[in-house]
C-alpha cells in the first residue's frame, strides 16, 4: 500500500504563484481571444493535428501521469487511472478523429415553397475561446475529454484543474505547452477559480457541485456565456424482483468501489425488494472481498483529503446514530485516517433525515432501501431532484420501459452502471439539479459549435413576388402558401 501523500489545498499556494498565475491566465486568454476572430475557422487538418498531439501527450506520458495522479490522492493504483481516465480519452481521441470530416461538412435544409430557387445549409462553426473547470475525482479524463470535443469544434481551450490535483497539473501544464502553443491550447496552474471563471468566455465548462454550479452560471450570465455543467447528484440504483442478486452485486459494487466511490455518476442508494436485503449484503461481501482483501489494498482509492474522510466518517454517525445498521463489504480492514482508506460499507434501515439520503455520498457508501411496488420506488426518484444516472436491472421489457419512461435522469444504464457515461457515440449530461449540457460524440461537438444558418438567395427572389402593392397575385400565392404549409 502507498502511504498518503499530502494534498495540495489552494491556500498552499503562494502569493507569488498567485500573482504568476493571474498574469499568465490574463495573457493567455487574450492570446486565445485575439486569435480565435484572427483566424475564426481552423480547418480540418489543424484539428486533427491538435487531436494527435494530445494522443501523443497521454501515449508517451502514462506512467508519470499515473504517478501524478497517485500523489495528488495518496493512492490510486496505475490501473485504475489507466482505465478510468487515459484509455478513455484515448479511444475519444480515435473517436473523434474518424468522425470529424463528416461532422464539420455543412448541411442542406429545406427550403419553403415562398422561397423557391433559394438554398439553406448550416455550417458548423467554433464558438471561439472555451474555459473548462475540471474536478480532481477524474483529473484527467474531465479535463481532456471537454478539451478533446472543444478542440474538435475548433475551439481554442483554457483548463483550470481542482486545487487537489495540482501534481497532475503542473505536469499537464509542461506536456501541453510542449507540443501547443498558448493560442490554441493552455493548461494553467494555481489560478483562482474567481480570477479564472469572470471572464468573457465563448463557452464554459464546469464539472462539481450543484451549488458551485449556480455561482458559475450566475457569473456567466454577465457576459451571456453559454455553459455546459456536469453537477452529479444521487443516483439511484433497482435491482427488479426478477433479475439475479449475485449478478447485480458484482456489477453495482464495481460501479460503488471503483475510484473508492468519488465518482458523480455512481450509484448512489439502491432499491431492494423487501426480504433480499441479507441475500444481497451476503453476494456484496463475497465480491468485495474477492476484489480488494481489504479496504487497506492498494487497489483500493484513498479518499481525496482528511475533509472528505472526516465527511464520510460523520454521514456514517449520522445514520447509525439516527437508527441504521452499517455492515462492512469487506472481510478485513477498519477506517483509517492516516492514509484515508475508508472500507466499503452498506447501509441498512435509512431514513430520509439522516445526511446520507440526503447529500451524494461520494465515497464507498451504499445505502439500501427495500420496497414493495415499483410504483413506490418511481414516486420515491420522482419527489427528488433530477439524477445524472439511474441504474436498473431487469430482464423484463416491461419494467425496463415503466422506469425509462415514468422517470427522467441525465442517463440510464440498464443491468450496469456508469458505463453510459464510456460510450463516446452518446452524449454525457445532466438535467435540472444535476447539470445542462452534454458532451461527448456528435452531441459534444455540436456543443461547443455555432450552429450557423446561411440562406442564399436564387438570381430572382421569389419573396418579392409576395411585396407590395398587395392584390390579385398576392392572395392567390398566399393560398398556396396556407395550403401546402412548405
Amino acid at each position: 500500500m502507498t502511504s498518503a501523500a499530502p494534498t495540495i489545498p489552494q491556500g498552499n499556494i503562494t502569493q507569488a504563484q498567485i500573482t504568476e498565475a493571474k498574469s499568465r491566465i490574463d495573457q493567455v486568454f487574450d492570446k486565445q481571444r485575439r486569435a480565435s476572430r484572427d483566424k475564426p475557422y481552423p480547418s480540418y487538418q489543424q484539428r486533427i493535428d491538435a487531436l494527435n498531439k494530445i494522443d501523443k501527450i497521454l501515449m508517451e506520458n502514462m506512467d508519470a501521469i499515473c504517478e501524478a495522479v497517485n500523489a495528488d490522492f495518496g493512492n490510486r493504483c496505475p490501473q485504475e487511472t489507466k482505465l478510468l481516465d487515459i484509455s478513455q480519452m484515448t479511444s475519444a481521441v480515435a473517436y473523434h478523429k474518424k468522425h470529424l470530416k463528416k461532422w464539420m461538412k455543412p448541411e442542406k435544409r429545406h427550403v419553403g415553397l415562398n422561397f423557391l430557387g433559394a438554398k439553406n445549409r448550416v455550417i458548423p462553426q467554433p464558438k471561439g475561446v472555451v474555459g473548462v473547470v475540471s474536478p480532481w475525482n477524474y483529473p484527467l479524463a474531465l479535463a481532456i475529454g471537454p478539451s478533446i470535443a472543444a478542440l474538435a469544434a475548433g475551439n481554442r481551450v483554457i483548463v483550470k484543474m481542482a486545487a487537489n490535483s495540482q501534481h497532475l497539473c503542473r505536469l499537464l501544464d509542461k506536456l501541453v505547452s510542449a507540443e501547443f502553443n498558448d493560442e490554441q491550447f493552455a493548461v494553467i496552474p494555481g489560478v483562482r477559480a474567481s480570477e479564472f471563471t469572470d471572464r468573457p468566455w465563448d463557452h464554459f465548462v464546469f464539472t462539481g457541485s450543484p451549488a458551485t454550479g449556480k455561482t458559475v452560471m450566475e457569473t456567466a450570465s454577465k457576459y451571456l456565456t453559454p455553459v455546459t455543467l456536469e453537477l452529479g447528484g444521487k443516483s439511484p440504483t433497482i435491482i427488479a424482483p426478477d433479475y439475479d442478486l449475485r449478478t447485480a452485486a458484482e456489477r453495482i459494487l464495481w460501479g460503488k468501489c471503483i475510484n473508492s466511490g468519488q465518482t458523480c455518476t455512481a450509484p448512489d442508494y439502491l432499491f431492494l425488494p423487501r426480504g433480499k436485503a441479507q441475500e444481497f449484503i451476503g453476494h456484496a461481501q463475497a465480491v468485495v472481498s474477492e476484489r480488494y482483501g481489504s479496504a487497506d489494498s492498494r487497489d483500493f482509492t484513498s479518499i481525496i483529503d482528511d475533509r472528505s474522510f472526516e465527511r464520510i466518517v460523520q454521514t456514517v454517525e449520522d445514520a447509525t446514530q439516527k437508527g441504521a445498521k452499517t455492515v462492512r463489504l469487506v472481510s478485513k480492514g477498519e477506517p483509517n485516517a492516516k492514509d484515508r482508506k475508508y472500507p466499503p460499507t452498506a447501509v441498512l434501515d435509512v431514513t430520509e433525515d439522516m445526511l446520507i439520503m440526503r447529500d451524494e455520498i461520494f465515497g464507498p457508501l451504499l445505502p439500501i432501501k427495500l420496497y414493495d411496488s415499483l410504483d413506490e420506488v418511481i414516486k420515491y426518484i420522482n419527489a427528488g431532484e433530477r439524477p445524472l444516472g439511474l441504474y436498473l436491472f431487469s430482464n423484463n421489457k416491461q419494467t425496463q420501459d415503466k422506469v425509462l419512461y415514468n422517470t427522467l435522469s441525465g442517463g440510464a444504464c440498464i443491468n450496469d452502471t456508469l458505463l453510459h457515461a464510456a460510450q463516446h457515440d452518446m452524449p454525457f449530461g445532466g438535467v435540472g439539479n444535476s447539470g445542462m449540457g452534454h458532451y461527448h460524440g456528435k452531441e459534444g461537438f455540436l456543443e461547443f459549435s455555432k450552429i450557423r444558418p446561411v440562406f442564399q438567395q436564387a438570381k430572382k427572389s421569389g419573396i418579392l413576388m409576395l411585396a407590395p402593392p398587395y392584390g390579385a397575385r398576392y392572395e392567390k400565392l398566399m393560398k398556396l402558401v396556407f395550403k401546402f404549409r412548405l
